[in-house]
């Protein structure tokens, strides 16, 4: 299969022009109108992981969402809920970093912190367990939204191990996810 597309020329970007850019610059909403596919096929290959939890790594996501959706949380904090575990098959220890980069262009700050910083509030739960500070999350108490992630780990994400839970399923959350990853560009 032949490459049609036209591409720029440098091989550094010291070397790069401004027609290289002009043909690089719209690729940007190409690649962003792929991210929510991308997203929706990272969201499936967790259910085939599930850590030793009760739980696989899709359920427990689809818990998360649905419990934050039935308790009436807006839509962008259900993405948030949904896809706040997205990175633990790729590097379980960064997994919060992970998600936190995916929804960061899309979220609030409140939003955006909750994900990026939920493993240490989590760690409440059980880092004792594993000889850790349960307590490390208290770094974070002076921040504004230190309340808002906490509220969500105790509420939604550590109580979302129940192998009983009917969750929705992913293709209820598709639509959402498909709004908000979707970009600036093609929202129009």
């Amino acid at each position: 299969m032949t490459d049609t597309h036209q591409r720029a020329s440098f091989t550094s970007f010291e070397e790069s022009t401004a027609e290289d850019w002009a043909i690089i610059a719209p690729q940007l909403s190409v690649t962003q109108s792929m991210v929510a596919d991308r997203v929706i096929d990272l969201m499936r290959a967790l259910e085939f992981d599930h850590g030793g939890f009760p739980v696989n790594r899709l359920e427990h996501s689809l818990q998360t969402a649905t419990r934050a959706e039935k308790d009436g949380q807006d839509d962008e904090y259900v993405l948030c809920a949904l896809i706040h575990d997205i990175g633990d098959t790729l590097s379980p220890y960064a997994h919060p970093d992970i998600a936190a980069g995916i929804v960061k262009p899309f979220v609030s700050e409140a939003n955006h912190f909750m994900v990026k910083h939920h493993g240490e509030f989590q760690g409440y739960y059980f880092w004792h367990y594993l000889g850790m500070d349960k307590e490390a999350r208290e770094v974070h108490r002076d921040n504004p939204f230190f309340d808002h992630t906490e509220e969500f780990c105790a509420k939604y994400d550590q109580k979302a191990f129940d192998a009983d839970y009917v969750s929705n399923p992913l293709e209820h959350y598709e639509p959402l996810i498909r709004e908000i990853l979707r970009g600036a560009d093609s929202a129009s």
